[in-house]
């Protein structure tokens, strides 16, 4: 298991988990949301395609309409 930091909060992964399938983990795999990985913004085209290491640290925010 990989140990990653999503929003301050520690959990675990499986190996070669992507940042894609980490937001079905947490929900959000139908919101609109931006992801930062270990300090650098991962373009929503990439994250099916970009794998989580161990020791990364994630935010992940997602946008509220309103006004």
């Amino acid at each position: 298991m990989l140990r990653i930091v999503v929003n301050g909060e520690a959990k675990t992964v499986a190996p070669e988990t992507t940042v894609a399938q980490l937001l079905v983990e947490l929900g959000l795999g139908d919101v609109l949301v931006a992801v930062e990985r270990n300090e650098e913004i991962v373009p929503r085209g990439q994250h099916q395609a970009t794998e989580l290491a161990d020791g990364d640290r994630l935010e992940v925010v997602h946008f509220v309409g309103g006004g």
